[in-house]
């Protein structure tokens, strides 16, 4: 059995890759700033540290004596990267290489690096893993940038990596009271507090969403298998596209709440058609969507019911307010 250890392990896919690793008889260290996680998220059996992952010699000293890195936590904000670019990229590249020089100088065997479809930008989809990239946002340069880190000190060092690139993951204890993020989760949250969500642009933004538990299958797999190291691999569904006007439609049917969306002006690099293909995933992992959007999306409704709705929490500055900044963000409308 191995020791591994996670990062954002109080986050929405630190925490369920945690009780997957836990239920395997591994043994799992984990950190997190709390930016973005919840203490009860954390397993009851993990070694848990409130510590920032840029805290390079603590996580260091942490990782000591452990064979796998997770590397989970991301301040995963992709729309508000054009205004707190500062904030975001401090937490997804300053931060990603600290963790990933702590793992190379504990002489880990594996890295898991958790990316972004954002890293694809507006190339024409589904996005294939081998297609040349062109980000629209700081998160997804950032992200990009991340991979580059990882694989150029990897093979200078010797230690193996894999990339996993998942798209839209949702499921329970997906931070709800987050305004920044998480499109399903909002609107749950909006329309069963009888609240009206807000569509930005059109609606017509097309996204595959990923079920918490179709994607840490693929996780594991990603620890373990000697095939897969230097790998770049998306996982997550490609045959369920939905507008964000149909997601609309599905969380209100869910809710029972009829009220009409909110429309507003488009957030700026915002790509509109943003769909990976499974096929590498298929191939090298027997990846198969087990999930449908709609009992994804039931699933969180009776978390969020059984848990509460929530207010929600402005937690991160605006850097940068202009007449592109949303309003929903600006005048804290949600």
């Amino acid at each position: 059995m191995a020791r591994v250890f996670i990062t954002g392990v109080a986050g929405f896919l630190g925490s369920h890759l945690a009780d997957a690793m836990i239920a395997d008889g591994h043994t799992v260290v984990g950190i997190d700033n709390m930016i973005g996680g919840e203490l009860d998220n954390v397993p009851s059996q993990v070694e848990f540290h409130q510590i920032d992952c840029n805290d390079f010699s603590n996580v260091k000293e942490l990782m000591k004596g452990c064979q796998i890195l997770y590397h989970c936590a991301a301040t995963a904000y992709e729309g508000l990267s054009v205004f707190s670019p500062h904030v975001v990229t401090q937490n997804i590249v300053g931060a990603s290489v600290s963790v990933i020089s702590a793992a190379i100088s504990n002489g880990l065997k594996r890295i898991v690096i958790c990316s972004s479809m954002a890293r694809y930008g507006a190339i024409s989809p589904p996005f294939k893993e081998n297609m040349t990239c062109h980000p629209q946002d700081p998160y997804g340069i950032g992200k990009l940038a991340v991979e580059q880190y990882l694989s150029n000190l990897c093979v200078t060092h010797g230690v193996e990596y894999v990339i996993a690139v998942p798209h839209n993951i949702i499921g329970p204890r997906q931070k709800y009271d987050d305004p920044y993020r998480n499109v399903a989760s909002i609107m749950l949250n909006l329309n069963l507090q009888r609240r009206r969500v807000v569509i930005y642009g059109d609606g017509q933004q097309q996204r595959c969403f990923s079920y918490i538990e179709d994607c840490i299958r693929c996780l594991h797999q990603m620890a373990f298998d000697p095939a897969l190291n230097g790998q770049i691999i998306n996982i997550g569904p490609d045959e369920e596209p939905v507008t964000i006007k149909q997601l609309a439609d599905l969380v209100a049917w869910e809710t029972g709440f009829i009220g009409k969306p909110i429309y507003m002006e488009g957030r700026p690099q915002e790509v509109k058609v943003a769909l990976c293909s499974s096929d590498k995933a298929r191939r090298l992992l027997g990846y198969r969507t087990e999930w449908t959007l709609d009992r994804g999306i039931a699933e969180m409704a009776d978390y969020i019911r059984e848990r509460g709705t929530k207010q929600f929490k402005y937690h991160l500055d605006l850097e940068i307010i202009s007449d592109k900044t949303p309003k929903t963000w600006k005048d804290r409308l949600f």
